[in-house]
């Protein structure tokens, strides 16, 4: 099974946000959704959507939202 690791770091505990959305701004995969401590994370995404779904080849863009930081990743996803 091929799957992509997705590493992060935040400086201070903070809200997160972590989402895989395609190339026209549509949610694929919420990754993480809750308030994390200050650490280094590692998120796996299998290239299946919220619903289980194995999503498409192509361009997916990974978003990870805090309450003052947002970056903004561009993937290739390949089947």
């Amino acid at each position: 099974r091929s799957h992509t690791v997705i590493s992060y770091q935040l400086p201070e505990a903070a809200g997160v946000n972590h989402i895989i959305h395609e190339a026209l701004g549509r949610r694929i995969r919420t990754l993480v959704d809750r308030r994390q401590p200050a650490g280094a994370y590692y998120v796996m995404w299998s290239g299946k959507n919220d619903s289980g779904n194995q999503v498409h080849s192509g361009i997916y863009f990974c978003r990870l939202e805090t309450e003052d930081f947002t970056s903004t990743r561009k993937m290739l996803f390949l089947k």
